[in-house]
């Protein structure tokens, strides 16, 4: 159940996306959902470049990989195309 003090934080944001121009919900929730996103990924660099800071070296990056996509409709036989049977 929402109590007044949830339900009044609530109303704050929607009336913030509101006057921005977004009154659709399904927008207003695609929003919230990537600002949550990218408040998260902010929190897990910080929490790296601290990491670093203490250590001493440099923040260690993974090399990126190449993601091959594959349609469930392909007929191929490769492990990606495999699992989405």
């Amino acid at each position: 159940m929402l109590t007044g003090h949830i339900r009044s934080q609530i109303d704050q944001i929607w009336n913030t996306f509101w006057s921005g121009g977004v009154s659709n919900p399904l927008s207003v929730i695609e929003q919230i959902t990537y600002l949550l996103f990218i408040k998260r990924l902010d929190e897990l660099h910080t929490l790296e470049e601290n990491k670093a800071q203490r250590l001493g070296k440099p923040i260690v990056r993974l090399p990126r990989t190449s993601i091959r996509r594959c349609s469930t409709a392909s007929t191929s036989t490769t492990p990606c195309c495999a699992s989405a049977r």
